[in-house]
């Protein structure tokens, strides 16, 4: 149960005579309803408010609910005068120091005052409703947001704001509470009328019923909610962390068994698959053929990896490497036959940015622009290939994506990582490494710390990689690929 649920539940306890017991010595709601008629006729013969025309009998279809026997249903225009004409002031009257209320002022839901301003502190035009201090505050505009409350000082408002009193010494904050009821909201929710500025006309208001307590009872159930109150409020902060942790929860489960994965510690190991440095051998065997073939060019040596860089420990039989050393980066061109943006179209070569990647493969939406034969072919650098991984490295640092069509270009914002040893190492675990804990930490290392983030090629080559053998690559993958889906379902 949300908190709103639970406050929405006591207040409709609360409306019902459920919420405290009844006691017969508090009389009963018809002897406090025939004084409101005497307060209402003393009233008329002082000419204080005008006789109204009798609001029709309550029938026992409009009653909602069953309510105790010494409560009684009268319409809502029986016991305030909501109906009745509002005083208002011109312009020209309107002091300075006068409380000026608008409906911003007010807090939805809790109709706690959030802002007080003085007349003098606004730009007032036209006339204003006066209201007085104890009157109870209703705000026809939009009543879905609850802006109700009683007034705790005099002042002028908007004629969105309805100000009115009550008879027979009514409480003013059960009136609140029951025009706060989930009750309530729906009957005036259901026939308010305007689809932009929707507004609660004054018939539905005055032939509201109105479930009437014994006038003490009021007061009683008024102390009653404000004592659960402060206990609701600590129930919401307990929730909304809750609620919190599970909006979290699937997301971090997945870092959790990213991080284990390239640890080492998701699968077990097995000796009889040899080891990480045998593996590193035939890849680097396979990349001096590349060289020798001129597919690749020849490297400087990058740093070796010294014991405090590495951030954790890793089996035995793994190795940790840099990512050139097992994929070649590729920057994107920044020469002079960069395309610019508004040379490209809809159609042609994709030409790829950062928009255009989701974490696992290229979104092919109006986002993404192409490249004509002509403009990919004067291209020197940042060419795609079908598999290639792309990285942003600017703006969305470690965005990325797989690339899924024949031929394309990148932005200048991206790199390439192209595995030339496809059959020595697993691409699929390259993706898990891009997802991990440890390559944002990596990011985080190089990157420049400047209101644009931004890596270089030459810092992501040195990115660290625990490297495990091929055959755990793959069974690291295929756990993972059975795992991480259940996350999805924790949400």
């Amino acid at each position: 149960m949300t908190p709103q649920e639970l406050k929405n539940s006591i207040l409709q306890l609360a409306i019902q005579g459920k919420l405290v017991e009844q006691r017969p010595e508090e009389g009963t709601a018809e002897e406090l309803f025939a004084q409101i008629q005497q307060e209402k006729q003393r009233l008329i013969a002082e000419k204080k408010i005008k006789k109204e025309k009798p609001l029709p009998e309550i029938t026992d279809d409009e009653k909602p609910f069953d309510i105790p026997e010494n409560w009684m249903w009268v319409r809502f225009g029986d016991i305030s005068t909501y109906n009745h004409r509002k005083p208002k002031v011109s312009a020209n009257d309107i002091t300075g120091d006068m409380w000026s209320l608008d409906l911003e002022d007010i807090e939805k839901e809790s109709g706690k005052i959030v802002n007080t301003c003085k007349a003098s502190e606004r730009k007032i035009s036209g006339d204003k409703v006066q209201f007085y201090k104890g009157q109870v505050l209703y705000s026809k505009l939009r009543p879905y947001l609850k802006k109700i409350l009683v007034a705790p000082n005099a002042g002028i408002c908007s004629s969105e704001i309805v100000p009115f009193n009550l008879f027979g010494n009514i409480d003013s904050q059960y009136v609140v509470y029951f025009l706060k009821s989930p009750h309530v909201d729906f009957i005036i929710n259901s026939v308010t009328y305007g689809v932009k500025m929707p507004r609660v006309g004054t018939e539905t208001m005055v032939e509201l019923p109105f479930p009437l307590p014994p006038l003490a009872e009021q007061k009683r159930i008024v102390a009653k909610i404000e004592e659960l109150l402060p206990y609701i409020d600590r129930y919401e902060q307990a929730w909304s962390k809750l609620e919190q942790f599970n909006s979290r929860f699937p997301e971090d489960m997945k870092k959790s068994l990213l991080q284990y994965a390239i640890q080492g510690k998701l699968v077990e190991q097995r000796p009889e698959e040899g080891t990480a440095e045998e593996l590193f051998a035939q890849i680097q065997q396979e990349k001096q053929r590349l060289i020798a073939k001129k597919k690749i060019k020849k490297e400087k040596p990058l740093p070796e990896i010294t014991d405090d860089e590495k951030p954790f420990d890793i089996p035995e039989g793994w190795m940790w490497v840099r990512l050139s050393q097992i994929w070649v980066v590729l920057n994107g061109d920044r020469g002079k036959n960069y395309p610019a943006k508004s040379k490209l179209s809809t159609t042609g070569i994709p030409f790829i940015s950062a928009v255009n990647l989701d974490g696992k493969t290229v979104v092919q939406d109006e986002s993404l622009l192409c490249l004509s034969q002509e403009q990919y072919n004067k291209l020197g650098n940042g060419k795609l290939e079908k598999n290639d991984v792309v990285v942003c490295i600017r703006g969305s640092l470690g965005k990325h994506g797989v690339y899924p069509f024949d031929k394309g270009a990148i932005a200048s914002s991206l790199v390439i990582l192209r595995n030339y040893y496809t059959a020595i190492f697993d691409n699929d675990f390259l993706l898990l490494y891009l997802d991990s804990p440890l390559f944002f930490q990596e990011i985080k290392k190089y990157d420049n710390g400047t209101a644009q983030p931004n890596l270089s090629a030459k810092s992501l080559e040195q990115f660290l990689i625990p490297l495990p053998p091929l055959a755990e690559q793959k069974r690291i993958v295929q756990k993972l690929d059975h795992l991480l889906p259940l996350c999805d379902h924790l949400m």
